[in-house]
């Protein structure tokens, strides 16, 4: 299961290898538009509002009204904040820099 979590098959590798050759925001806006529904995207820009918000130590019930989110979602976002593989802590001090 790790393994799954981590991306390690094929098909999931070569997605990520297609993500690390856009160039610009509007490449990238176009490549998830294609790839996702309106709905997918919208579900991963208010997980993402939520790690930006945690890291601002709001609290689980404040960020799921802010987001829209449940607070259990927002927990599991935390879990992996915090518990994860370091890709929300990379990308927050990415954005700060």
């Amino acid at each position: 299961m790790k393994g799954k979590h981590l991306g390690k098959n094929n098909e999931t590798f070569e997605l990520y290898k297609a993500i690390l050759k856009l160039k610009g925001l509007d490449e990238c806006k176009r490549f998830f538009r294609d790839l996702c529904t309106l709905e997918e995207i919208i579900e991963i820009s208010k997980r993402w509002q939520a790690v930006r918000l945690l890291a601002q130590d709001k609290s689980y019930l404040e960020i799921a009204k802010k987001t829209g989110l449940s607070t259990t979602t927002v927990a599991r976002v935390a879990y992996w904040l915090y518990s994860g593989t370091g890709g929300y802590k990379l990308m927050l001090r990415r954005i700060k820099n």
